[in-house]
């Protein structure tokens, strides 16, 4: 017998395993209940596979389509989710603080299904399905012996054995699923489907929302030089990353397309644009399951559809801590190295991620509930290291100096009744003249390079109150500090950006209102001392303790401190204008929002693992400030050298007091006064205030 008819045995005698559980009897109804609900789930999963296999994707109308596919998230979007099993606080109170968190996690892991069923991984669907037959089997044998019913910590042993059976499984899934195109399944949905017929967007087996019918439906209907300047500016940015850095693109063979459901249009222009330069693409879904970490990162991450309850995201991003020790870290990189070594030249050919990010989905407030997995102190520092060191081994096989990337960002119809106009003014100021931002730029540079400091301080309600030090020139006729920033990698236009000095800068960042990675932060204010952040706060959570909590997980990414690894002037001040125009302010992405002025970057510095690869600005002087006090650990002590994070802040030009340059010799030179650009050379980017 062969694999493939030892998988469809072992499927076939689960799924029989499954059906035989509602003809069983419980003495506790509200397991009983837990188990033939997760039951009829496997049996929707498996009605799929049968729906999938009968070819149904192409004859099925839209209605059955929607159907289908709103029938497998039902249970966990906003309405329901008060009584779902997926909701850590529900299963609680229906099944115990012993059991109701782990059978929670445990429902959320099948749910993992969705994806597999529709990429046809019969393999990861058995074992997930298995898993779930030996929870329920272990409470069916205790039931019917008159022995006591499993505990939590009985539950907690079945899944982590798990995690630890199939830890190579999943590594090895993972990374050839993103350096391999010949496992790409989204290619075909790109490349081969009626993108004017929105049906193709349920062969993904994503959550498909209003955004993404009415993302396609927008895209279909623009004409096909709207389209191409699109997708021509994306895919530029990402050559043009490999030429200004000196990198060879010809070596390379892949490149991994991270975009939204609904943008295929845009995304297959952009598979032949990067055909032209030699690239195939690779895709992979964002999240599947506990053993991919789900929740740990929900934003650039392969393709994904819509959120259908960004709560249930929140609420199981700490899943892992089921099983995440020690024994499993070490487990999870021997199985990462191997897989490595297994697509070892994939991944040398591999040119880095090309991403579409999207914005304007409705403000999340995120509830912390106890009853929901977090990890433990240890476990956040076994997190910290583990992150570290698959860092470590990832740039072992894909040396950082020899990729690169680039991310532009539109609007979804969530936005409101000013996305169309939104969508083409992004598209704008995405294509603003390259030649007068990078001059204007310059101006600031020259100046910069003169200083040896910046002060910052904010108005109008904002209390950032810093001073940043700044690199000292050996050579200011060769060398240079700030990097002049135009649209390549990172498509808007608009920044001039730094490694700052940490000994010597100190102070208040705050800002009243900011959105980073699809969190909302209020009256966030982070202090420096000597460059590493020695307190923080926001106004999110009534506690204290819940909102530093809050910044420590998702800003801090679970250290104890960060350095300012960046500090760069923001110059696109036609963006700022037309945001607040439109009333968007608030929802523009890290990606715009940090051109519209002066922004800080917490974690690693911009050239994190590429200090000696050598970087010029068009004038032809050598960017010398590229690493800082910590960095400059990597060749003595590497593990300490970086954080392998890095979160930017931007304070708006509203909220913009001054930024001044200090010289030596204490002469000020104003950059920015109330918002507005006062160096002279520099009154161009005012223009648009005017307009």
């Amino acid at each position: 017998m062969n694999d493939r008819e030892v998988l469809k045995e072992r499927y076939e005698l689960v799924m029989n395993r499954v059906r035989m559980i509602f003809q069983e009897k419980f003495s506790d109804n509200t397991l009983k209940a837990y188990f033939d609900f997760c039951a009829e789930f496997l049996l929707m999963i498996d009605d799929t596979a049968a729906f999938l296999a009968e070819d149904g994707l192409r004859k099925a109308d839209l209605e059955e389509l929607e159907r289908r596919n709103h029938a497998l998230y039902a249970d966990i979007l906003p309405e329901h989710y008060e009584e779902s099993y997926g909701n850590p606080a529900a299963a609680v109170r229906k099944l115990g603080a012993d059991r109701g968190c782990l059978l929670s996690a445990l429902y959320a892991e099948l749910r993992s299904l969705i994806g597999f069923v529709y990429e046809g991984r019969t393999e990861e669907l058995v074992i997930r399905m298995e898993l779930f037959v030996e929870v329920y089997a272990a409470f069916a044998c205790a039931e019917e012996c008159g022995d006591a019913l499993p505990s939590g910590n009985d539950i907690r042993d079945i899944f982590y054995w798990f995690a630890c059976d199939y830890a190579e499984m999943a590594a090895r899934r993972r990374t050839r699923e993103q350096l391999c195109p010949e496992a790409c399944f989204a290619l075909p949905l790109i490349m081969e489907s009626d993108l004017r017929d929105i049906r193709y967007l349920y062969g993904y087996g994503e959550y498909v929302g209003e955004n993404e019918r009415e993302t396609a439906a927008f895209l279909a209907g623009l004409p096909e030089e709207t389209i191409a300047a699109m997708a021509d500016t994306y895919t530029e940015g990402y050559r043009i990353g490999f030429e200004i850095t000196g990198r060879d693109l010809s070596k390379k063979k892949a490149v991994a397309l991270y975009y939204r459901l609904g943008f295929e249009r845009m995304m297959r222009r952009a598979v032949e644009n990067f055909a032209g330069m030699g690239l195939e693409p690779v895709a992979f879904r964002s999240a599947y399951s506990v053993l991919d970490f789900r929740g740990a990162s929900r934003g650039r991450s392969g393709f994904c559809g819509g959120i259908p309850n960004m709560q249930y995201d929140y609420d199981h991003k700490d899943d892992r801590a089921v099983f995440f020790d020690r024994n499993y870290v070490n487990r999870r990189l021997e199985a990462g190295r191997a897989a490595y070594e297994e697509n070892r030249k994939a991944a040398a050919e591999y040119a880095g991620p090309a991403v579409v990010e999207t914005f304007g989905e409705k403000d999340f407030h995120p509830i912390t509930k106890k009853e929901a997995f977090q990890l433990s102190g240890e476990q956040n520092r076994l997190w910290v290291e583990y992150r570290a060191k698959a860092g470590q081994l990832q740039r072992e096989y894909i040396p950082e100096e020899e990729t690169s990337f680039t991310i532009i960002a539109f609007p979804v119809p969530e936005i409101g009744p000013v996305f169309k106009e939104l969508f083409h003014e992004i598209i704008r100021i995405n294509t603003l003249d390259y030649m007068l931002y990078r001059n204007v730029q310059q101006t600031l540079i020259d100046a910069l390079d003169t200083a040896d400091y910046c002060e910052v301080r904010g108005m109008n309600g904002n209390r950032t109150d810093l001073k940043i030090n700044l690199y000292k020139l050996s050579d200011p006729a060769r060398e240079t500090i700030f990097e002049n920033c135009v649209a390549d990698v990172n498509i808007p236009v608009g920044e001039v950006f730094t490694s700052p000095v940490l000994k010597g800068t100190n102070g208040v960042l705050h800002v009243s209102r900011v959105y980073l990675r699809g969190l909302e932060y209020r009256n966030l204010a982070i202090t420096f001392e000597d460059g590493m952040i020695r307190d923080y706060s926001c106004d999110n959570f009534s506690s204290e303790e819940e909102n530093r909590r809050f910044i420590q997980e998702n800003i801090l990414a679970r250290h104890d401190t960060l350095p300012m690894g960046e500090f760069a002037i923001g110059t696109n001040t036609a963006a700022y204008v037309a945001a607040r125009r439109l009333g968007v302010e608030g929802k523009l992405p890290i990606l715009i929002a940090e051109k519209m002025g002066p922004h800080f970057a917490v974690g690693d510095t911009c050239y994190s693992h590429a200090e000696e690869v050598r970087v010029y600005n068009p004038d032809g002087k050598e960017i010398v400030a590229k690493a800082n006090e910590v960095s400059a650990l990597r060749d003595s002590r590497p593990m300490e050298a970086y954080y392998n994070c890095h979160m930017d802040i931007t304070i708006p030009y509203d909220e913009l007091g001054e930024l001044t340059a200090v010289r030596k010799d204490g002469t000020r030179i104003p950059l920015i006064r109330e918002g507005r650009f006062v160096l002279p050379g520099c009154e161009e980017l005012n223009n648009a205030f005017k307009s």
